[in-house]
């Protein structure tokens, strides 16, 4: 409980905000998160951006320094489009992963708007990025930034020297196949900082000093042979299997250039910055949501905001929260910052008073009343996947409405397998967490071989999980692109998993 027994003055009383405003906001936010909610974030920075460029931001996924490609101008125009037309709105803020942590604000944003996105986003989402396992383990905020900056300027670079068509089908190759350039298991050893910044200073030197015209259509005429050596070596040392296809083609490739490799291992390392947030949206916005909603009700109990600022914030987040029925037009499946705060604020309610039910489902803590050390101890350890597998609780089920469906294609009729009592539950428990595992979305495709030494085939295999074959469309000009990074013939062929 908050140790404040006394109303504090209003931090701000009119809708249109100023930098002062802005800074009251933001101590007062802070003060609750950090010392009521014991959060542990990196260092924040706010940026106030106007709607045209966060249309920008949405369209380069939203990161603040991005190279330029085609589709980021697409998404952009599209989006654009939609919201002149009123046909969508805006999010009201970005957050990147980095240290310092960087959260952009509209300026059409109200105050209260304002308040409520620094809570979501530098406190709520930060903590999370700081604190979360796959975050640590997979992401460098430390040195994200940067190496945005490095990648926009040597693609940059590439378009003056090779011309941007060379560049784009590079580009173009490299994207199709960013959900199979990723390291889902194991990774080679992390360079240093100070490694990973002298070989780029290297390289970058290397395409200042060694360009030449003449020497373009001669392969892998401009790469040094100690670089050569090494890269050999390292394709020596991949063990088949590969389960990140761009990984083996950057290292491997027999045609690609220095600058080619290098754009394709940009690619790979945006896509395994980008890994952890795919399997963690539940729980990134289920704990931003339920940071800011527990922040603005705080200020509100201190006195901090007025009832006209609770009321705003209670329509937006209500929003936010909204879950179309299963017959909605807007439907499109479970809202995750619907279901990740309802388990957030459930895991509270069983923390503080459980049901019989709660104590006979979650022993550890019913009752416990630590509710901010289980909440934070859940968004240090898990994913979604394994969040719903350990805390999604009846009353959420019975909230929700979930059941489970037994929906066989070659069977004339469809089996309700799961109802609402207790194997029921767990059977949906197990079902909605299962939706959650990325494997169960994207395909397995492996690198089993490639004859270096011979004809130069690039084998790749499909491991089948539950009949779901490949798009034969799809697949095919997926090939396509492997096959103008890999210069070679390139097989795919499907195996039963």
């Amino acid at each position: 409980m908050s140790a404040v027994s006394e109303k504090l003055p209003l931090i701000y009383n009119e809708a249109d905000w100023d930098f002062d405003a802005l800074k009251r906001a933001y101590d007062a936010i802070e003060d609750i998160a950090l010392n009521d909610l014991g959060l542990n974030v990196y260092a924040n920075q706010i940026e106030i951006i106007s709607s045209e460029q966060m249309l920008d931001a949405y369209s380069s996924h939203g990161m603040p320094l991005m190279y330029k490609h085609w589709s980021f101008g697409k998404h952009f125009a599209r989006d654009q489009m939609n919201y002149q037309k009123g046909y969508s709105g805006l999010a009201y803020e970005i957050v990147i992963n980095s240290n310092p942590c960087i959260a952009y604000l509209m300026e059409e944003n109200t105050m209260t708007m304002q308040a409520l996105v620094m809570a979501h986003a530098s406190f709520g989402h930060n903590h999370f990025f700081k604190n979360n396992y796959l975050f640590r383990q997979w992401t460098d905020a430390d040195g994200i930034l940067p190496y945005l900056d490095f990648a926009k300027k040597y693609i940059s670079k590439c378009e003056d020297e090779y011309g941007p068509e060379e560049v784009e089908a590079v580009l173009d190759a490299a994207h199709s196949l960013m959900d199979q350039g990723v390291f889902r298991y194991n990774r080679p050893p992390r360079l240093s900082d100070a490694d990973r910044l002298a070989r780029i200073a290297a390289r970058i030197k290397h395409e200042e000093t060694s360009f030449n015209d003449i020497w373009r259509t001669l392969p892998n005429s401009e790469e040094p042979d100690d670089e050569k050596e090494v890269r050999q070596q390292e394709v020596k040392n991949i063990q088949l299997p590969e389960e990140n296809i761009l990984y083996f083609i950057e290292k491997a490739s027999p045609v690609l250039r220095p600058w080619q490799r290098e754009i394709v291992r940009i690619v790979r390392n945006i896509g395994q910055y980008f890994y952890p947030q795919k399997q963690t949206k539940v729980m990134n916005e289920g704990c931003a949501t339920f940071v800011h909603h527990y922040i603005m009700n705080e200020l509100y109990n201190r006195g901090q905001i007025s009832e006209g600022a609770i009321m705003e914030f209670l329509h937006s987040h209500s929003s936010v929260v909204f879950q179309p029925e299963f017959d909605d037009p807007r439907y499109s499946g479970i809202n995750p910052y619907a279901l990740g705060f309802a388990m957030m604020e459930d895991i509270k309610r069983i923390c503080e008073d459980p049901k019989e039910e709660d104590r006979d489902w979650f022993p550890d803590i019913a009752g416990s009343g630590d509710w901010r050390g289980i909440l934070k101890d859940a968004w240090e350890n898990f994913r979604d996947e394994s969040f719903i597998l350990q805390y999604l609780s009846p009353t959420v089920m019975r909230h929700f409405r979930m059941f489970a469906i037994d929906d066989d294609s070659e069977e004339s009729h469809i089996e309700i397998e799961a109802i609402h009592d207790d194997r029921g539950f767990r059977r949906v428990r197990q079902i909605l967490a299962g939706m959650y595992d990325l494997g169960m979305h994207e395909p397995n495709i492996q690198v089993v071989g490639a004859d270096l030494e011979g004809d130069r085939t690039l084998q790749l295999r499909h491991m089948v999980h539950n009949g779901r074959t490949l798009n034969e469309k799809t697949s095919a000009a997926v090939l396509t692109h492997i096959e103008t990074l890999w210069g070679y013939d390139v097989t795919l062929d499907e195996e039963d998993a």
